[in-house]
């Protein structure tokens, strides 16, 4: 019976990562705070807010009608408009965006107040313009005014590693516009840096992944390999800042590539030397090129000989007789060899 395809999960996990980072959205949540949100790329920054969304609206309900507690978007890539930004606002609540920016702008602020929303993400900010920033505290100056008098929590949520903090530099300008939006942030936590994983963290992980995929391998045990994982990941290349901290990304990429070998190899749980080429993958060979090229077939040797026997010497001289008479044989394998 033919087995069915490997499945990869791509759902939420409540990692140590993401109750750190949700629980800053949640702060800005509920007291209408401003935080300029730093992460490494990769870290799980896009899925908890994804997953911090939908938990909100579903826990707001829908009685009253449609609302968005916590309003997320992402900052515009290479277009520096504000009305690039306002679209994407405009398209997170549902509504065309249509027609002459400058009549659909104060619109904008209207749609805010009345779909309820009481904090805005916006991901990936370091891709954030000086319009768009300046846009941002228009709308939440116009909404903090009568007849509005809605306060606005913001998460800005960048990726970056090491001390670095994106959009410092533009705050700690001295032009009196980024005086205003510096006072805006919070007093206690204006600039956060959320960390990644810690080896306790990792094994937890771990433990949730194995329920995951009980159904797969049923005597799956991947926290006993808890060590040698996270000293995997915590490889100079993967981690160049010698923080000691683990990547989720990393990580999922390690289990998931060393899961899927398993599973073609019909076996119930991993072995050593499967996670270590795993592991080889996202450091020693992480550069490798993979030549991928038809499969080769190969001819039977005694159809070989017959065609050369038959061949006429005429057209073929001595000094060719043992040149092969099929192409040369190039074979590509997209996974290691996993040694027993």
């Amino acid at each position: 019976m033919k087995r069915a395809p490997f499945t990869v999960f791509r759902g939420f996990i409540e990692t140590g990562f993401e109750q750190r980072f949700q629980g800053l959205l949640r702060l800005a949540w509920q007291q209408r705070s401003w935080h300029i949100i730093v992460a490494e790329p990769g870290s799980g920054k896009t899925m908890g807010i994804r997953d911090l969304v939908q938990t909100s609206a579903r826990a707001r309900g829908t009685i009253g009608g449609r609302n968005f507690p916590i309003l997320a978007v992402t900052a515009p890539k290479n277009d520096p408009k504000e009305q690039a930004l306002g679209n994407y606002l405009l398209l997170a609540m549902d509504f065309p965006s249509r027609g002459r920016w400058s009549e659909r702008k104060n619109g904008v602020i209207q749609l805010l107040q009345h779909y309820a929303v009481e904090c805005l993400v916006i991901d990936d900010a370091h891709d954030l313009s000086l319009q768009h920033l300046i846009l941002l505290k228009e709308i939440t100056d116009q909404l903090r005014l009568p007849p509005f008098d809605h306060a606005l929590g913001l998460c800005l949520v960048t990726a970056g590693r090491g001390a670095a903090m994106p959009l410092k530099d533009v705050m700690d300008r001295p032009e009196t516009m980024w005086m205003q939006f510096r006072r805006r942030l919070d007093g206690v936590q204006p600039y956060c840096k959320v960390v990644s994983h810690t080896q306790g963290e990792v094994r937890d992980i771990l433990g949730a992944l194995e329920r995951v995929y009980r159904a797969s391998f049923p005597t799956l045990n991947l926290r006993k390999w808890t060590g040698a994982i996270y000293t995997w990941l915590t490889h100079p290349l993967l981690d160049p800042q010698n923080s000691g901290r683990v990547n989720m990304d990393h990580l999922m990429k390690l289990i998931t590539t060393a899961l899927e070998w398993t599973y073609t190899a019909g076996e119930m749980d991993v072995t050593t030397q499967t996670l270590q080429a795993a592991a080889e993958l996202l450091t020693l060979r992480r550069d490798t090129i993979q030549v991928i090229d038809a499969p080769v077939v190969k001819v039977p040797q005694t159809v070989q000989k017959e065609e050369t026997k038959d061949e006429d010497p005429v057209n073929h001289p001595q000094g060719r007789k043992g040149f092969p008479a099929g192409p040369s044989e190039v074979s590509s394998n997209l996974h290691p060899e996993v040694s027993g």
